[in-house]
């Protein structure tokens, strides 16, 4: 069954209205017949479906439209043609250090935050120590929230979001806030989560994550829908080759393309750091420093030919 279904939706922006330049404005403009509206299409003709269980990654550039499409599939928008077909619960972490209250604690502002995602005070009491852990705030559970790093103000909004039992997910850039390892293990409580048979929706501009996690993709430039595919792969190698070279595709033919040449790439960046680290090793040998070369011998075996050293 379709949990998510979009038909051929587009979704426009009007700026120059009274909102924007105030309505003494407005009215001298309509008066004066110099009153102009400036339309601006953020989505057009996007068409996907996904079942239960689907993750979705939604790639493209800064402007691509993909935060647009995600207020329409959150019912934040209404597109302006087309629809959407939602089936289900929906819980969107969008902007997550967003609706805080710098005034107040970290404690404070959880059980806040758990207020206002409907949750009772009985249910954050028991969850409070596990979401402050998650978050790794122990030792500012009394801090003001604005005394917190941004990276701090987005684990606890992520750890907070992360009791939602939804049957739709949607994850706007979440899984890169906080450092390495705290990515790691939002990445692997996502996995967790959407093991469970939820149905998800990754915007993130870490390819890896998307490769990771997702088993569909969505390619968006501009506002257009370039591929809707369960190929996620050969079209995460391509939008890495995209990245570089700009080349839009506008054909199975052009993302194959720029897949391969991809490939290409990686294999001569490889051979040219192989061809660096053997240059470094002989004069580490021509020098005569016997530790040296052994150390730097055996740092190159282990990462092209670790079977040697076993």
């Amino acid at each position: 069954m379709e949990i998510i279904k979009a038909d051929d939706v587009s979704i426009r922006y009007i700026t120059g209205d009274f909102k924007d330049i105030g309505l003494k404005e407005y009215i001298m403009k309509r008066l004066k017949g110099d009153y102009h509206v400036t339309e601006f299409w953020a989505d057009k003709h996007i068409s996907f479906s996904l079942e239960k269980g689907d993750m979705l990654g939604i790639i493209g550039t800064n402007g691509a439209g993909k935060s647009t499409l995600l207020k329409a599939v959150s019912g934040i928008m209404v597109p302006t043609e087309g629809h959407m077909e939602i089936h289900g619960s929906i819980a969107a972490l969008l902007e997550l250090a967003s609706g805080f209250d710098g005034d107040l604690t970290v404690r404070e502002n959880t059980y806040l935050r758990g207020a206002m995602l409907g949750y009772t005070r009985a249910f954050m009491d028991e969850k409070y120590d596990e979401i402050i852990e998650f978050a790794e705030l122990k030792d500012f559970q009394d801090r003001p929230f604005k005394q917190l790093s941004s990276g701090m103000k987005s684990r606890l909004a992520f750890s907070i979001a992360c009791l939602v039992s939804p049957d739709i997910l949607i994850l706007d850039e979440v899984l890169s806030v906080g450092d390495g390892a705290f990515r790691k293990k939002s990445g692997d409580k996502m996995k967790e989560i959407l093991a469970s048979g939820v149905t998800g929706i990754l915007v993130s501009h870490s390819i890896e994550q998307v490769r990771d996690m997702c088993n569909k993709i969505l390619w968006l430039d501009h506002g257009n829908q370039i591929a809707f595919t369960d190929e996620v792969q050969l079209h995460c190698d391509a939008y890495e080759e995209f990245l570089i070279t700009r080349k839009v595709p506008k054909s199975r033919e052009d993302i194959e393309k720029l897949a391969y040449d991809n490939m290409l790439r990686k294999k001569e960046e490889k051979l040219k750091q192989t061809r660096k680290e053997e240059e470094k090793l002989q004069k580490v040998l021509e020098s005569n420093k016997e530790n040296e070369a052994v150390h730097a011998a055996v740092a190159i075996l282990k990462k092209n030919a670790p079977e040697l050293l076993k």
